[in-house]
C-alpha cells in the first residue's frame, strides 16, 4: 500500500511539472493515466479547473515550486522541504503553524497538501482538507471503506455537487 501511495505521489508530481511547463504539448501520456487509474489517484478531467495538478504534494514539492506560492516565504519553503516526507496532513500543518497563523496555514493548504487516504485517515487529517465541514468529515468517515474513487464520487456526491466532489478529490487518495 505504501508503495502505491508513493507511486501516486510521484505520478502526481510528474503531472504537475508537465502541467506547469511551457511546452505547447499538453497531451496526457496514456501510460501515466493507466498508472493513476491503478493507484486510485484522482485523474483530472480535460479542462477541469480543480485538477490534481493545481494542488502540490507536500512530500515532493521543491523550494523552487514553493517560491511562487502566496503566503510561503523562502524560510517557510526551506522548512517545508526540510521536513519531507510528511506522514500526514497533520504533520504538514504543524510545520506551517510554526510560522503562520491558522488562517494563513489554511490558505497555503489549499494549494499544498499531503494526500489523505480515505480509508485510514484520522478525523483530524480529514478535517484539514480545505473547505471541509464537520458534517462532511462525518460523511467521509461513514462510507469507509471505499473500494475505489468512483464509490467516493457516488457517495460524497449525494451531499455536494460534482464540482465540489472534484475539488475534494484533489486532496484524497486510496
Amino acid at each position: 500500500m505504501r508503495k502505491t501511495i508513493i507511486a501516486a505521489a510521484f505520478v502526481g508530481t510528474a503531472l504537475t511539472l508537465t502541467a506547469c511547463s511551457e511546452s505547447p504539448d499538453t497531451t496526457a501520456d496514456p501510460a501515466t493515466e493507466g498508472a493513476l487509474a491503478d493507484t486510485g489517484a484522482a485523474m483530472p478531467a480535460a479542462g477541469d479547473e480543480g485538477a490534481r495538478s493545481a494542488v502540490l504534494d507536500a512530500n515532493t514539492v521543491t523550494a523552487e515550486q514553493l517560491a511562487g506560492m502566496d503566503g510561503v516565504s523562502p524560510e517557510l519553503a526551506a522548512a517545508i522541504v526540510a521536513n519531507q516526507p510528511y506522514a500526514t496532513a497533520v504533520d504538514l500543518n504543524a510545520t506551517l503553524l510554526e510560522t503562520l497563523t491558522a488562517e494563513q496555514a489554511a490558505a497555503v493548504r489549499s494549494d499544498l497538501f499531503v494526500p489523505v487516504n480515505l480509508n485510514s485517515a484520522s478525523r483530524e487529517e480529514i478535517a484539514l482538507i480545505p473547505g471541509m465541514t464537520d458534517r462532511m468529515v462525518g460523511e467521509f468517515l461513514e462510507y469507509r471503506p471505499y473500494e475505489d474513487m468512483n464509490e467516493f464520487n457516488r457517495e460524497i456526491g449525494k451531499y455536494v455537487d460534482e464540482e465540489e466532489v472534484a475539488r475534494f478529490r484533489n486532496y484524497v487518495t486510496l
